[in-house]
């Protein structure tokens, strides 16, 4: 039985060192689409050896750029990746088989995701299995949720989890993971902001250890060794700045009242 043509979709800024093996990863499918905004490296030029289909927008945040790449494609099954995402040649095939076989049965396909820090695949501190539905029908699939922690949801139909890995390759070193910790953070309270929401200091105080405690505890990050360690140690920073910055913008706009 033959497959319904696949389209996949992503977003790039300033991905040189990733967007090669993003893309040569999903050579396979029917169509490739790419939503740039405004890079000034070489993505571009990259993207441009491997579809025709490269687009430019300003960027107005994740969840509203991943929708307008969507809107891009033109066939009804989307494979979503980021540029610095891989999909293994194992999830490819699954992928393919999957649709030929069952497509009709499913509105969408969960793809677990291992990520790759510090040297070494990370298998726990809840980063894994991190599964991600990202394989789906573009007409009942939209992204949603908080910037910059975008989710796809759809507005109806069954689900299936995959076994293949979709590989990430977050973070270069510590360092990189700070700086994304920190952007992340005030994209966060920027959106809490925008929507009114307000917390104690009780949850600065108290979240970040909890956050720690359930990842390196619970879920049994210190079986990842010296990485594991950093992972829930950053994983407690990031909820600590979280708070700590929307407390200090409470502050800011109280004071200014």
């Amino acid at each position: 039985m033959s497959r319904p043509p696949i389209s996949v979709c992503i977003i790039t800024h300033n991905e040189e060192s990733n967007i090669r093996r993003c893309l040569e990863a999903v050579k396979w499918a029917e169509e490739i689409v790419v939503l740039d905004s405004g890079s000034t490296d070489g993505t571009m030029d990259t993207c441009r050896e491997f579809t025709d289909k490269v687009h430019q927008r300003p960027f107005p945040g994740h969840i509203q750029q991943k929708n307008n790449a969507l809107d891009l494609v033109g066939n009804e099954w989307v494979l979503c990746v980021d540029a610095d995402e891989c999909v293994t040649p194992e999830l490819a095939g699954e992928m393919q088989d999957e649709l030929s076989a069952n497509g009709d049965a499913y509105a969408g396909y969960y793809l677990p995701r291992r990520t790759r820090f510090m040297g070494r695949w990370i298998n726990h501190c809840g980063w894994y299995p991190d599964y991600k539905l990202r394989l789906f029908r573009k007409g009942l699939g939209r992204w949603g949720g908080i910037n910059p922690h975008d989710r796809v949801t759809l507005s109806q139909g069954a689900t299936k989890n995959l076994r293949g890995d979709l590989q990430h390759f977050t973070y270069d070193d510590v360092s990189g993971q700070m700086t994304t910790v920190d952007r992340f953070t005030t994209i966060f309270v920027e959106q809490m902001q925008e929507q009114g929401t307000t917390f104690g200091i009780g949850s600065m105080v108290f979240r970040p250890v909890g956050r720690f405690f359930s990842m390196y505890f619970v879920k049994r990050g210190f079986l990842d060794g010296m990485p594991g360690f950093v992972i829930c140690v950053m994983g407690s920073l990031y909820s600590f700045l979280k708070y700590a910055k929307c407390i200090e913008m409470q502050n800011a706009r109280d004071q200014n009242y």
